[in-house]
């Protein structure tokens, strides 16, 4: 994390309500029965408030009385682990709109994930791997973790990527891959759209470009199929 790095109560505020939004969109339940049915939603809040008591853009004095509040945080922290089976790491910096679908053994470490991004049960991201090649991930932006996939290392996942259940990332992955398998591979280019869903997704210009994309890389596969079947 830069020295440098400092995040406003307002954007933390704006990101809670993207994760809210997400909840209501892809679980289609009210906001009471969220809190109550959704313990990825309350780990997920939590975490926003522990990452904005740690890098909060205020002055000094501000700044000296939020050191006071962290052990009181940190108490709290493993309360929430034990409720919800989730670990989000305070120095972790994470997108509006994540959405953590499953209960149970989720761990992020000081990670950077982008917006509207999906984890399922039994994911890790987290750091791996020696000497100059020992780091933590970066992901993009509607990427989509299925059960028990792990990313680790000095890796870079691009946007709109799919990682299959039990994938194991040690790579980079570029946009709209999917990928499956222990190491992970990629099979296609018809990424996450499936499976990450948000409000105005279908008006979001980066979005709509990357399914232009995963389109493109459709009608060149097609061409190719078409060729081998002449061929034979």
């Amino acid at each position: 994390m830069s020295e440098t790095y400092a995040i406003s109560f307002k954007t933390t505020l704006r990101y809670m309500l993207g994760d809210l939004s997400r909840y209501r969109v892809t679980e289609k339940r009210s906001y009471p029965a969220l809190f109550v049915m959704c313990p990825g939603l309350i780990a997920g809040l939590y975490y926003r408030i522990g990452h904005w008591i740690w890098y909060a853009d205020v002055d000094a004095s501000s700044r000296t009385l939020l050191k006071f509040l962290r052990p009181f945080y940190i108490v709290g922290k493993r309360l929430v682990e034990i409720y919800s089976g989730i670990s989000l790491s305070t120095q972790a910096r994470i997108g509006s709109g994540l959405y953590i679908n499953h209960f149970g053994s989720i761990f992020v470490g000081a990670s950077i994930i982008g917006e509207n991004c999906n984890l399922s049960h039994e994911v890790t991201i987290g750091v791996a791997g020696r000497g100059d090649k020992r780091g933590l991930p970066v992901v993009g932006d509607r990427v989509y973790f299925g059960a028990g996939a792990k990313v680790v290392g000095k890796v870079t996942i691009g946007n709109d990527v799919a990682i299959g259940a039990n994938a194991v990332v040690t790579h980079d992955l570029s946009d709209c891959a999917v990928a499956v398998g222990a190491p992970a591979r990629v099979v296609s280019y018809k990424g996450s759209f499936d499976f990450v869903l948000y409000e105005n997704m279908q008006r979001d210009e980066k979005r709509l470009n990357s399914l232009h994309e995963r389109d493109l890389w459709e009608e060149a596969n097609l061409v190719v199929d078409e060729r081998k079947q002449v061929e034979l």
